[in-house]
Formats: C-alpha cells, structure tokens, sequence
C-alpha cells in the first residue's frame, strides 16, 4: 500500500527553507569564520520572532539580509504557502546553549488545519547558528530540524528517534515510536529518503506501508560517503490518527562535527 502524507510537512521547507531558501543548504561555516559577523543581539531575536509572527512580510524583509544561506524572496513565498496550510502558525524563538563553540538558537513553529472534518496538528523544530551583520541577519549554520504532524483530536503521543548529525558511511536508527501500548491496534507505516530536487520543489513523496509491530516504525539505514544531509519521511497510520514526520541529518566527515 503506498500512502502521500495528508500535508507537506517537511521541516526544510517549514524551518530550514524559510531562513535558508531552499531544503539542502549546505552547512556554512561557524559566525567566527566569517569577517564582520557576530551573534544576533537578543533584541534581533525577539525582532524575529515578531517578524515571522506578523501579518505581512516587511518586517522579515527588514530584518533579513541576503547573503550564505538566506534569499528573502524564496523565504516571503515560502512563508505565505504556510500560513495559507496552518493559518494559526506560531513561531517561537528562543537562545539556546552552545554549539560548536557558537551560542545557537532554537526555533518552534506550531499550528492547526482543519480539512474535510479532520484537524491536522503541525509541530517543527530547527537548530541553528545565526549570523549579524550588526542591523541585519545575514547568515546561518543548520545544525538539526524535525517536524512532526498528527492528525485526529487526540494527539498520539510518539517519540522521533533519529540523530541530528552522523558519520559518512555510518549506519544508524530511524526510529518513530508510539509512547502508548497498541492494546490490539493495528498500526501501519513507512519511510523514505527524500531528495534534495523533492525538498526544493517541496512535494510529498508516496511511502509503502507495511504492518507495524513493537509499537512503531523501526529501521537501520546507512549515511551516504560523502559529507551533506538526508531527509527522512515517516507515516504510522493508527486507528486514532495519522502522523507523519520528517527528520534531516547532517552528514560530515570530521568526528568533531558531531559536536554542534
């Protein structure tokens, strides 16, 4: 059985994408290397959050410059198609601890859709490192990015399990579990990797379904041998619900990296 997710609901088009413009930006390097850059002030983030939480785009245009990592015009774009799926969309932005040797900024995006009787649930989230120019944001390094959408009144509680950052060549998990016993329930799922040319265009790509035992969706992949990312879809569909999840890793090369 081969299912499309109800929503596009890839975290590089709703985090990523929007600060970066486009879903496979490759990682720039850290704010020190970068000549004339520094962290945003808190004052920039709490400009951004308003920013994003805004009506119309001029106070993202006025705060964002283009620049490693940043096209305000795939941005405004980008942004309204998401409003227009979740017209109660909610940013959060938030400092974080340190990464790399760099203070990082978490963001949060939340909202809810209603379609055909069924509330879709939408929660997402992305690391990263900002650049400033002193007046603008002028840059960024993406360190994680995930997003989760559930669908029902109830939202089923699960656990996305699959690591920020991995080694080239390396295996490791991609894990989607259900944090409440099946109690009987016949639960399917599956999972792809999408490509970078999917992400950009952003479209939902068909996963095969097949049964579910264990209570989730458990797989060991392998990270390709050159250095960039892959970008995980993930549907489980329970008789109380469907979700579907999207996950991007970094791939590097350097063991060191896996500390940002």
């Amino acid at each position: 059985m081969r299912l499309r997710p109800p929503f596009q609901p890839l975290s590089a088009v709703l985090l990523g994408g929007l600060l970066a413009g486009a879903g496979a930006v490759p990682l720039l390097p850290a704010p020190s290397q970068a000549q004339g850059s520094t962290s945003p002030s808190a004052v920039q983030l709490q400009a951004l959050e308003a920013a994003l939480n805004a009506s119309d785009d001029a106070p993202l245009a006025a705060l964002l410059q283009a620049g490693p990592g940043l096209a305000p015009d795939q941005l405004r774009q980008r942004r309204q198609l998401l409003r227009q799926q979740f017209p109660d969309l909610k940013w959060q932005v938030r400092s974080a601890a340190v990464g790399g040797g760099q203070p990082t900024v978490n963001l949060r995006v939340s909202g809810t859709r209603v379609q055909a009787g069924v509330t879709y649930h939408l929660d997402a989230q992305q690391s990263l490192i900002l650049r400033s120019d002193g007046r603008h944001l002028s840059g960024q390094t993406l360190l994680a990015e995930s997003s989760i959408l559930r669908s029902g009144d109830q939202s089923l509680p699960v656990v996305l399990q699959i690591p920020d950052a991995v080694l080239t060549g390396q295996s490791y998990d991609v894990d989607l579990i259900l944090d409440e016993p099946l109690d009987g329930a016949l639960v399917a799922g599956g999972l792809a990797a999408i490509t970078a040319q999917q992400v950009a265009a952003m479209e939902s790509p068909p996963l095969e379904l097949g049964a579910l035992g264990g209570g989730g969706l458990f797989k060991t992949v392998r990270a390709p041998l050159t250095p960039g990312s892959q970008t995980w879809a993930l549907l489980m569909v329970h008789p109380r619900g469907v979700i579907s999840a999207t996950k991007r890793v970094r791939v590097v090369a350097d063991r060191r990296a896996l500390e940002r």
